[in-house]
C-alpha cells in the first residue's frame, strides 16, 4: 500500500494519464480563481494596499532593503514554517501537521500524476500516504477537540456551517484516498480485490478533493497567501517606527506621561501600579 502508486490503477476505469493531468489544471485553476474572486468580494488586496501606505506615511525611518530582506527571512521562519502565532501548542502542533500534510499530499499527486524522473516511484507514493495521514491526524484533532466554537461554545462536533467546508472536506480528501489505496492493496498479483468497492472510494475521493478546491471563495484559502504577507507589513511597520498608528507604550508613571494625560493621576495615582499582562494572564484556549 504505502509504496503504490495509488493512481496508476485509474487504467482499469479507462482514465488516462492526459486526463489525469487535465484534472490538476482544472483544480489549479479553481484555486486562482477563487482567490482572486475572494479578493475582490472582500477587497483584501484594496485594504491591505491601502493600509500599506498609510503605515509608510506613518514610518519615522526608511528600512533597509537588507533589513527588509531579514524581515522577510524572519517571517518566514517565524509565521510560515513555524507558525509560531498560535499561543495555544495544540492548536499549532494540528495546524502545522494538517499544512504539511496538505503540502506534501499535493505535491506528490501532481508529481506521481505528471511523472517525476528525479524522484522514484515508490518514494512519492510513500510520502503521498504520509502527507494523507498527517493530514487526518490534524484535520480531525482540529474538528473533535480544538475548534472554538466546539470546546468553548458547546456546539457540537457535527453541526456544519458553510465555513467548514474546506476543514471538512480537507480531512475527507485524505480519508477517502487512503481507504482508495488501501483496497487496491488487498488484490493479488496487482489486481484489485473488489472494484465495485474501490470505485466508490475513488469516487468520494474525488467528490471531497473537487469540492476543496471548488468552495475556495467560502474557505480560508486565501487567507493562507494574506497571512504572511500581512505578517511581514506589520513587521516592517515596527521596524520603521510606524507602529502601524498604535501609541507606544508608556510608563504611567512618568511626569511627561501623566502630563499629557492628565486622567492617570486623577483617578490611579501618582504612582500606579503595573497591571501585569492583562489577556496573556491565562493560558490561551481559543485559536
Amino acid at each position: 500500500m504505502f509504496t503504490t502508486n495509488p493512481f496508476d490503477a485509474l487504467s482499469a476505469l479507462s482514465i488516462t494519464p492526459e486526463m489525469m493531468q487535465m484534472y490538476i489544471i482544472l483544480m489549479a485553476v479553481l484555486v486562482a480563481g477563487g482567490t482572486i474572486l475572494d479578493m475582490m468580494h472582500k477587497k483584501s488586496a484594496k485594504y491591505f494596499f491601502l493600509d500599506s501606505a498609510k503605515n509608510a506615511k506613518a514610518a519615522k525611518r526608511t528600512v533597509s532593503t537588507g533589513e527588509k530582506a531579514g524581515i522577510a527571512v524572519a517571517t518566514i521562519a517565524s509565521e510560515v514554517i513555524t507558525s509560531s502565532e498560535f499561543c495555544n501548542t495544540k492548536r499549532r502542533i494540528s495546524h502545522l501537521l494538517t499544512m504539511y500534510g496538505f503540502i506534501t499530499f499535493v505535491a506528490t499527486s501532481a508529481l506521481m500524476i505528471f511523472g517525476s524522473d528525479a524522484i522514484a516511484t515508490e518514494t512519492l507514493a510513500q510520502f503521498w500516504h504520509i502527507g494523507a495521514i498527517m493530514l487526518c491526524l490534524g484535520g480531525y484533532w482540529f474538528w473533535f477537540f480544538i475548534r472554538v466554537d466546539v470546546n468553548s461554545e458547546g456546539v457540537k462536533w457535527y453541526q456544519l456551517r458553510r465555513a467548514d467546508i474546506f476543514i471538512v472536506s480537507l480531512f475527507t480528501t485524505a480519508t477517502f484516498a487512503l481507504i482508495w489505496s488501501y483496497l487496491q492493496s488487498k488484490g493479488m498479483n496487482g489486481t484489485v480485490a473488489d472494484m465495485g468497492l474501490t470505485t466508490l472510494f475513488f469516487g468520494l475521493f474525488i467528490l471531497s478533493n473537487t469540492t476543496l478546491f471548488a468552495s475556495v471563495l467560502w474557505s480560508k484559502f486565501a487567507h493562507m497567501f494574506f497571512k504572511p504577507a500581512a505578517a511581514f507589513q506589520k513587521r516592517v511597520a515596527h521596524a520603521d517606527g510606524g507602529a502601524l498608528g498604535l501609541p507606544s507604550d508608556f510608563d504611567l508613571a512618568s511626569a511627561e506621561v501623566q502630563a499629557k494625560f492628565p486622567d492617570i493621576p486623577q483617578y490611579m495615582g501618582k504612582n500606579p501600579e503595573n497591571m501585569g499582562p492583562g489577556i496573556r494572564r491565562e493560558a490561551p484556549n481559543h485559536y
